[in-house]
């Protein structure tokens, strides 16, 4: 099956060892929204909301669309959202809203995700050529 470490059927997206972890960082992330200064509360707190959501909902999607290539863009689209979270990451660190160690971990995190959506990305791609 894809995307379990523990080979347990995957019945529903949130089964997906990528989803749970990404579900952490989404959470870590609205963590570090709520601490920024006032004056980024609809600005970079706002972007990084929206990213962190974007890899957990694309994962979603896609899990729940019918082909194996529609799944892949999905997960396209959530990888692209995960870049564009850690560059607003960089931009957190710039700023001094977070301290090199939790940017670190944050970066480490997200890292996690990004492996873990790469090779569910190609399991996918993998199913997709079996049944072709």
């Amino acid at each position: 099956m894809i995307g379990t470490k523990a080979n347990a059927p995957i019945k529903d997206f949130k089964d997906l060892e990528v989803w749970k972890v990404a579900r952490v960082l989404r959470q870590e992330i609205y963590k570090l929204a709520r601490q920024l200064p006032d004056f980024e509360k609809y600005g970079m707190a706002s972007q990084l909301r929206r990213a962190a959501v974007s890899v957990t909902a694309n994962l979603a999607e896609g899990f729940g669309r019918f082909g194996f290539q529609e799944n892949a863009q999905f997960c396209r689209h959530a990888r692209g959202s995960l870049y564009e979270l850690r560059d607003h990451l960089s931009t957190c660190l710039d700023e001094n809203y977070l301290t090199t160690e939790e940017s670190i971990r944050l970066e480490q995190l997200a890292s996690t995700v990004g492996r873990l959506l790469n090779g569910y990305l190609r399991a996918t791609l993998a199913m997709k050529r079996e049944v072709a």
